[in-house]
């Protein structure tokens, strides 16, 4: 039997071979080549997307949330899945470690979700509403400036500080509020402030 092949020809034949080759070898029969050709629908599709940002350090990196359930129709939102925000200036969809946890820190049982109260004397903390938390910490730091502002020093000079209470700000923000919470602690005369990424 006299077989003529062109260099064009055996290449071709050599391609498919290698290619046939090649699935054969990773485990793809006929019943998964058959199932790559029938595309599923992606996982993600009938969720809701919100960008956010990373709670962790101060780099502030860009996330994005995916939930099921739409909260604008009253429907609880539970989130499926987190990942890097690709088109965030920050990390360009990267995330550490800790931001690819963000899911296990978000459905973690011990989540702190709403304001807890330990009455002095209790051993155990109990449930309070957010408004009974603003009205206990502004009456607690009205009572604490009052009796501890500093006005003047010994010299007499001016100098409005509040030495007995410092503020924890959060690093994951914009500028802006940065900008607001620093005003608002100076403005009270908070000699202590703060971000978490120092801690």
């Amino acid at each position: 039997m006299n077989m003529e092949l062109s260099r064009r020809g055996f290449l071709k034949l050599a391609g498919t071979g290698v290619a046939a080759t090649s699935l054969g070898a990773m485990g793809f029969g006929e019943a998964e080549a058959a199932e790559i050709a029938h595309v599923r629908p992606f996982k993600l599709t009938t969720t809701t997307e919100t960008r956010n940002t990373c709670p962790y350090c101060s780099v502030a990196c860009g996330i994005i949330m995916y939930s099921k359930g739409d909260l604008r129709k009253g429907e609880t939102a539970d989130i499926v899945h987190i990942e890097g925000d690709a088109d965030h200036p920050t990390n360009r969809g990267t995330l550490c470690p800790k931001g690819a946890a963000l899911k296990d820190f978000v459905k973690s049982p011990t989540r702190l979700q709403y304001p807890m109260h330990r009455k002095p004397g209790s051993d155990k903390f109990e449930r309070i509403s957010w408004e009974d938390a603003f009205d206990r910490i502004a009456r607690l730091m009205k009572d604490d400036r009052d009796a501890n502002f500093v006005a003047t020093n010994a010299a007499g000079v001016p100098v409005n500080r509040w030495t007995t209470v410092g503020l924890l700000a959060a690093s994951a923000t914009t500028n802006e509020t940065a900008w607001a919470t620093f005003k608002f602690a100076k403005a009270l005369g908070m000699v202590g402030f703060d971000n978490q990424a120092r801690v």
